[in-house]
């Protein structure tokens, strides 16, 4: 940090000199799928791997932020990559690197190209920071395929005000005769995306046009001119999830993979803090009888996505332990949560200097029409209230994938 001190700034220049003076280890990484989105990267990118690695291949990943420990960003060939390869890693880019100016998220992702290089596997999960053409993942001149999820207003200070820039800025990972798989997307962002792989000779796979995903009968059906698939609904919970499942599914088609490959995808992914059902640890300890949930969505699109997976569960009080950044659309992200919630519970976020104080978020949550928000010292004493009060309620921790990492660690 005493490097480069801002935490986002988006440019290629930076990481492109230390990759050199590393002797460009991108170039020499396992063949390449890269995925940008504004959500649903991480669970995309999740149902791939585990599709891959049923059939026996070896997977690196790349994904971000971490929630419990750094560690998770980087997994090498299945494994997380253990604490003396990071340091080691680590040490050899700060002393390529000097005093050069560097942000964190680029110098340690210049770590992951290294790790990666070094490390046998066959293929390379690469996920997006922010964005996509000015993200430091996009020095890769030749993926094997591309990825882009459903696009949404966020982070507008970066990307631009209106969901076409925000778009444009996503189809940066386009590559010139690259297939790429493109997932649901709003008129405007789908137009951007198609006209930038058309002036690429990018293939497209579209949903909606070349493939489809929906369920049916309690099961999700998938299909693409190469025929029709029926599997089992995705473990990860939420109805989003057919949509990300679906974009797997096309990604692993297109790579040849059977249906076998396909069935793993959807039913052997894991993905923490995406409508997670906490089930051991101090935390539920505590409230035995409470059915506790926990999610990092935080902005408009994550909130109709968690508001969608509420509505389709059994009823039950559901309360909500919400914080959330100030650099998000709070009001945006709670709308669509207010008609399923009895009470909210705003928190901030222990360790974060970004937090949303607790009364904003309380406030934010009354404007957005929540029935009764209240505000409390911590995720475990509105926990102790809530069980104490109405001990047998569901109750969803979310707002933030900061938030989540602190529970995920103070409930490990």
């Amino acid at each position: 940090m005493t490097l480069h001190p801002k935490v986002i700034d988006l440019t290629m220049g930076r990481v492109e000199r230390l990759l050199a003076a590393l002797g460009h280890p991108e170039r020499s990484i396992p063949p390449v799928i890269h995925i940008a989105g504004t959500n649903g990267k991480g669970s995309t990118q999740a149902m791939i791997r585990a599709g891959l690695e049923a059939g026996g291949d070896r997977v690196h990943a790349y994904t971000s932020p971490h929630l419990a420990r750094f560690h998770e960003r980087i997994r090498l060939a299945g494994e997380l990559i253990s604490e003396p390869a990071l340091t080691s890693l680590l040490d050899e880019c700060m002393t390529a690197n000097g005093s050069d100016e560097i942000t964190f998220f680029e110098i340690t992702t210049c770590a992951a190209f290294l790790a990666f290089a070094r490390t046998p596997a066959d293929w390379t999960l690469l996920e997006v920071g922010l964005g996509g053409r000015l993200d430091c993942t996009n020095v890769v001149d030749h993926p094997r395929l591309t990825i882009i999820t459903p696009v949404s207003i966020d982070h507008q200070q970066y990307l631009g005000e209106t969901l076409a820039e925000i778009a444009g800025e996503k189809a940066g990972i386009i590559k010139r005769g690259v297939p790429v798989v493109v997932g649901p997307q709003e008129p405007d962002g789908l137009d951007v995306i198609e006209a930038k792989a058309a002036r690429m000779g990018a293939p497209v796979w579209a949903y909606g046009q070349h493939w489809n995903a929906f369920e049916d009968r309690g099961r999700l059906v998938y299909q693409d001119e190469n025929g029709l698939l029926d599997l089992p609904l995705p473990n990860l919970p939420g109805p989003h999830q057919i949509q990300n499942a679906g974009a797997a599914i096309a990604a692993l088609r297109l790579l040849g993979r059977d249906e076998a490959a396909c069935e793993a995808a959807v039913t052997g992914a894991y993905w923490p803090a995406r409508m997670q059902r906490l089930r051991h640890g101090p935390l539920v300890d505590s409230a035995p009888q409470v059915e506790l949930w926990l999610d990092g969505g935080h902005n408009p699109a994550g909130g109709e996505a968690v508001a969608a997976t509420l509505a389709r569960m059994p009823k039950r009080e559901t309360h909500l332990i919400c914080g959330m950044l100030n650099t998000k659309d709070v009001t945006g992200y709670m709308r669509p949560l207010a008609p399923h919630v009895t009470r909210l519970y705003a928190v901030s976020i222990p360790g974060e200097k970004n937090t949303l104080p607790a009364e904003v978020t309380r406030d934010a949550a009354l404007s957005a029409g929540m029935k009764e928000a209240v505000t409390a010292g911590s995720v475990a004493e509105a926990l102790a209230e809530i069980a104490a009060t109405s001990p047998e309620a569901r109750v969803l921790i979310c707002g933030s994938l900061y938030l989540a990492g602190t529970v995920l660690r103070e409930n490990g």
